[in-house]
């Protein structure tokens, strides 16, 4: 009976009975094996899509200018973005275990490319909220991504594989990027725009842009990508697809990707303007400030994903949520002074408080995500889309509340307050499920002991 302790980490559950299809596994495989042109492929389309689905992050403030919004409405354009890539991931998990994972990539760039182009067009805010609500859909490309590479990389490097799969999520920090770096791409097409206005200027040039990077993205999968996807779902049922998502451990995986993910995402929209409200910075400093958040919290997850082949991804969560729980508690701290010691952190301070913060969430995205394949092998697709729709529902509905929690306490602190609260009632579950786990294992080790009177027999019988 294998021991089921802190450290244990290697589980198929039995939900996920079925025999996993075999691929041949090379030792040392190049980069033009057809694994790695599918880690390549899925990693740069989901970057770019990523930029995509929270450029309204850094864009929202000209826009909210520009178009007279309020900072309600605002929230509300960001949120139904986020929330459009999130409604549907367990369906696309699933379609891409049935479909295969270059058909569902091909489809969602192209099918993102046409409402990201006419966002670029739009004049009302019920045009751009329309249209936001269909950019978002691209945000469903990490649930065809996951499952896509599971397929592909065989049990001992698949941790590794989605966290550099995963680390695709910096596209949070493209848009930001090109504000900081590059801070007359707002102005280095005339607002009149080129071609009677079909390449349109200011803020707009940035979609307009990222539709036509979308399309060649397409194209570029259609070449080069293997053309025969492993289908783990195909000639299985509905019914069979879904039975994992009964287990409440899926649950609790999905509430531990609400902290490390549906908070990320929250963040990294919703903090250039935090910054800006809070401590008056410029849109380029609050920027800068932001994407030293987005940086450690994307490009981490490889690492978080090697840590979790080698040592468990029980362990590492362990560590990520404790780290996590005390930089928050810090940040939740109002400003002010306290038993006579003043207490006004600096956006410096505040800012390597969320580098920190970021490290937590880049660890941590791989390790949850390293949970799904130890426990349903053969169910990657639906445990691992319902696990990010969750996850990416915390996104759409942080941001309001981080708002309205900040308008109604008057300190917008409050925001870290809900993020302390988050983190540390999921660090709780974790520890109370080890412990029945653990307490299950002793009573079953305990069960195939012989009674206490034949063990006796049986050590006197050896003794003699």
């Amino acid at each position: 009976m294998p021991h089921v302790g802190l450290f244990t980490h290697r589980f198929v559950h039995p939900a996920s009975h079925q025999k996993a299809s075999v691929l041949s596994i090379s030792p040392a495989p190049s980069l033009a094996s057809p694994r790695w042109r599918v880690l390549i492929l899925s990693t740069v389309a989901f970057t770019l899509m990523f930029n995509v689905w929270l450029m309204l992050g850094v864009l929202g403030i000209p826009i909210r200018k520009g178009l007279e919004l309020s900072d309600s409405q605002l929230e509300w354009l960001i949120a139904v973005a986020i929330l459009s890539g999130a409604l549907l991931r367990l369906n696309f998990g699933i379609w891409t275990d049935r479909f295969g994972g270059r058909n569902m990539m091909v489809f969602l760039l192209l099918s993102s490319a046409i409402p990201t182009y006419l966002f670029s067009l739009s004049d009302s805010y019920m045009e751009l909220f329309m249209c936001a609500a269909l950019f978002g859909m691209s945000g469903n490309s990490f649930s065809v991504g996951i499952a896509w590479n599971s397929a592909w990389f065989p049990p001992q490097t698949k941790g590794t594989a989605l966290g550099v799969f995963g680390a695709g999520n910096v596209g949070a920090a493209g848009t930001k990027l090109l504000v900081l770096f590059v801070p007359a791409i707002l102005t280095l097409v005339p607002a009149a725009g080129f071609l009677w206005g079909w390449i349109p200027g200011g803020w707009r040039f940035i979609p307009s842009l990222y539709a036509v990077l979308l399309v060649m993205m397409a194209g570029v999968i259609l070449l080069v990508a293997p053309k025969n996807d492993p289908r783990p779902a195909q000639g299985r049922s509905m019914l069979s697809l879904m039975s994992p998502l009964r287990y409440l451990r899926v649950w609790r995986f999905s509430l531990y990707y609400v902290v490390v993910f549906g908070a990320y995402v929250a963040l990294s929209s919703w903090l250039p303007k935090f910054y800006i409200d809070t401590y008056k910075l410029s849109l380029h400093t609050a920027a800068l400030y932001t994407a030293s958040f987005i940086f450690p919290a994307s490009l981490l997850r490889p690492l978080g994903g090697y840590l979790s082949d080698k040592f468990g991804p029980r362990v590492v969560t362990y560590w990520v949520f404790a780290v996590m729980t005390v930089a928050l508690a810090i940040l939740a701290i109002p400003s002010g002074e306290y038993l006579g010691v003043a207490y006004y952190p600096s956006a410096g301070v505040f800012a390597m408080l969320m580098f920190v913060v970021g490290c937590g969430m880049g660890i941590g995205k791989a390790s949850v995500y390293k949970y799904i394949p130890n426990y349903f092998p053969q169910d990657v697709g639906a445990v691992g889309g319902l696990v990010g729709l969750l996850g990416a529902l915390g996104g759409f509905f942080l941001p309001p509340l981080f708002g309205a929690l900040g308008r109604w306490s008057g300190v917008p602190q409050m925001a870290f307050v809900a993020l302390l609260a988050l983190t540390a009632g999921s660090l709780a579950w974790l520890h109370v499920a080890v412990v029945q786990m653990r307490g299950a294992s002793l009573s079953s080790a305990a069960n195939l002991l012989p009674p206490p009177a034949l063990s006796g027999s049986l050590e006197a019988e050896s003794s003699t």
